[in-house]
Protein backbone atom coordinates (compact mmCIF):
# COMPACT_ATOMS: atom_id res chain seq x y z
CA UNK A 1 0.00 0.00 0.00
CA UNK A 2 2.84 2.29 0.71
CA UNK A 3 4.26 1.86 -2.74
CA UNK A 4 0.88 3.14 -4.26
CA UNK A 5 0.21 6.35 -1.93
CA UNK A 6 4.08 7.01 -3.31
CA UNK A 7 2.87 6.71 -7.07
CA UNK A 8 -0.05 8.52 -6.20
CA UNK A 9 2.52 11.35 -4.53
CA UNK A 10 4.69 11.15 -7.10
CA UNK A 11 2.33 11.64 -9.78
CA UNK A 12 0.50 14.60 -8.24
CA UNK A 13 3.81 16.30 -7.81
CA UNK A 14 5.29 15.27 -11.18
CA UNK A 15 1.20 16.53 -13.14
CA UNK A 16 1.20 13.30 -14.95
CA UNK A 17 -2.31 12.50 -14.42
CA UNK A 18 -4.50 12.67 -11.02
CA UNK A 19 -3.35 11.72 -7.47
CA UNK A 20 -3.86 8.14 -7.27
CA UNK A 21 -1.39 5.02 -7.94
CA UNK A 22 -2.52 1.10 -7.88
CA UNK A 23 -0.61 -2.08 -8.06
CA UNK A 24 -1.70 -5.48 -9.15
CA UNK A 25 0.05 -8.01 -6.68
CA UNK A 26 0.42 -12.10 -6.59
CA UNK A 27 1.69 -13.56 -3.73
CA UNK A 28 4.60 -11.16 -2.86
CA UNK A 29 5.39 -10.27 -6.36
CA UNK A 30 4.14 -7.26 -8.06
CA UNK A 31 2.58 -7.71 -11.48
CA UNK A 32 2.09 -4.41 -12.38
CA UNK A 33 1.44 -0.79 -11.68
CA UNK A 34 -0.32 1.86 -13.14
CA UNK A 35 -0.75 5.36 -12.29
CA UNK A 36 -3.77 8.07 -13.16
CA UNK A 37 -2.63 9.04 -17.07
CA UNK A 38 -6.11 10.46 -17.93
CA UNK A 39 -4.88 14.22 -18.66
CA UNK A 40 -1.55 12.93 -19.73
CA UNK A 41 -3.02 10.60 -21.85
CA UNK A 42 -6.09 12.14 -23.17
CA UNK A 43 -8.20 9.22 -22.16
CA UNK A 44 -10.78 9.14 -19.65
CA UNK A 45 -10.42 5.69 -19.04
CA UNK A 46 -6.85 5.90 -17.86
CA UNK A 47 -7.78 5.78 -13.46
CA UNK A 48 -4.68 4.19 -11.86
CA UNK A 49 -6.27 0.79 -11.42
CA UNK A 50 -7.24 0.00 -15.27
CA UNK A 51 -4.16 1.16 -16.09
CA UNK A 52 -2.62 -1.74 -13.80
CA UNK A 53 -4.77 -4.18 -14.61
CA UNK A 54 -4.12 -3.97 -18.13
CA UNK A 55 -0.44 -4.01 -17.56
CA UNK A 56 -1.16 -7.26 -15.43
CA UNK A 57 -3.08 -8.57 -18.36
CA UNK A 58 -0.71 -7.98 -20.53
CA UNK A 59 2.13 -9.39 -17.86
CA UNK A 60 -0.02 -12.55 -17.38
CA UNK A 61 -1.31 -13.35 -21.02
CA UNK A 62 -4.53 -13.16 -19.20
CA UNK A 63 -8.39 -11.43 -19.03
CA UNK A 64 -8.36 -12.84 -15.65
CA UNK A 65 -6.48 -11.75 -12.27
CA UNK A 66 -7.86 -14.71 -10.42
CA UNK A 67 -5.60 -14.74 -7.10
CA UNK A 68 -4.44 -10.92 -7.51
CA UNK A 69 -4.44 -8.47 -5.14
CA UNK A 70 -5.16 -4.76 -6.10
CA UNK A 71 -4.13 -2.22 -3.82
CA UNK A 72 -4.97 1.49 -4.22
CA UNK A 73 -3.77 4.90 -2.99
CA UNK A 74 -8.04 5.45 -2.81
CA UNK A 75 -11.62 3.87 -3.07
CA UNK A 76 -11.69 2.75 -6.37
CA UNK A 77 -14.38 4.57 -8.44
CA UNK A 78 -17.29 2.68 -10.11
CA UNK A 79 -15.70 2.44 -13.21
CA UNK A 80 -12.67 1.07 -12.08
CA UNK A 81 -14.64 -1.19 -9.21
CA UNK A 82 -16.19 -2.90 -12.19
CA UNK A 83 -13.36 -3.82 -14.17
CA UNK A 84 -12.07 -5.14 -11.06
CA UNK A 85 -14.96 -8.01 -10.55
CA UNK A 86 -14.67 -8.05 -14.24
CA UNK A 87 -10.75 -9.02 -13.94
CA UNK A 88 -11.72 -11.48 -10.90
CA UNK A 89 -9.33 -9.70 -8.28
CA UNK A 90 -8.89 -11.74 -5.16
CA UNK A 91 -9.28 -8.64 -3.09
CA UNK A 92 -9.02 -5.70 -3.11
CA UNK A 93 -7.07 -3.04 -0.32
CA UNK A 94 -7.87 1.17 -0.45
CA UNK A 95 -6.63 3.76 1.51
CA UNK A 96 -8.04 6.97 0.91
CA UNK A 97 -12.08 7.06 0.69
CA UNK A 98 -13.93 8.39 -1.91
CA UNK A 99 -15.12 11.23 0.38
CA UNK A 100 -11.60 12.09 0.75
CA UNK A 101 -11.05 12.16 -3.32
CA UNK A 102 -14.40 14.07 -3.53
CA UNK A 103 -13.00 16.91 -1.17
CA UNK A 104 -9.97 16.89 -3.51
CA UNK A 105 -12.41 18.18 -6.42
CA UNK A 106 -12.85 14.15 -7.19
CA UNK A 107 -16.67 13.42 -6.68
CA UNK A 108 -18.24 10.50 -8.44
CA UNK A 109 -21.21 10.80 -6.43
CA UNK A 110 -22.98 11.22 -9.87
CA UNK A 111 -21.98 8.23 -11.47
CA UNK A 112 -23.47 6.31 -8.03
CA UNK A 113 -26.40 8.62 -8.22
CA UNK A 114 -27.25 7.96 -12.18
CA UNK A 115 -26.75 4.16 -11.68
CA UNK A 116 -29.68 3.93 -9.89
CA UNK A 117 -32.19 5.84 -11.63
CA UNK A 118 -34.36 4.63 -14.32
CA UNK A 119 -32.82 5.52 -18.39
CA UNK A 120 -35.29 7.92 -18.70
CA UNK A 121 -34.29 10.04 -16.04
CA UNK A 122 -30.80 10.31 -16.65
CA UNK A 123 -28.37 13.45 -17.03
CA UNK A 124 -26.87 11.49 -20.28
CA UNK A 125 -30.15 10.56 -22.35
CA UNK A 126 -30.02 6.89 -22.81
CA UNK A 127 -31.81 5.14 -25.02
CA UNK A 128 -32.11 1.70 -26.20
CA UNK A 129 -32.72 0.78 -30.02
CA UNK A 130 -33.17 -2.50 -32.06
CA UNK A 131 -32.82 -4.84 -29.09
CA UNK A 132 -34.27 -7.40 -31.19
CA UNK A 133 -31.74 -7.03 -34.05
CA UNK A 134 -28.64 -7.20 -31.29
CA UNK A 135 -30.04 -10.36 -30.01
CA UNK A 136 -28.63 -12.33 -32.78
CA UNK A 137 -24.85 -11.32 -31.84
CA UNK A 138 -25.65 -13.13 -28.81
CA UNK A 139 -27.28 -16.17 -30.75
CA UNK A 140 -24.36 -16.56 -32.67
CA UNK A 141 -21.26 -16.43 -28.88
CA UNK A 142 -23.54 -18.95 -27.84
CA UNK A 143 -23.79 -21.24 -30.61
CA UNK A 144 -19.68 -20.98 -30.44
CA UNK A 145 -18.36 -24.54 -29.35
CA UNK A 146 -15.08 -22.93 -28.71
CA UNK A 147 -16.43 -19.90 -26.77
CA UNK A 148 -14.08 -18.87 -24.12
CA UNK A 149 -16.37 -18.35 -21.15
CA UNK A 150 -15.97 -14.94 -18.58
Amino acid sequence: MRRAIEMAVENARAGGGGPFGALVVKGDTIIASGVNRVTAANDPTAHAEIVAIRAACRTLATFQLTGCEIYASCEPCPMCLGAIYWARAARVYFAATRADAAAAGFDDSLIYEELQLPFSRRRIPTVQLMSAEAQQAFAEWKARPDRTPY
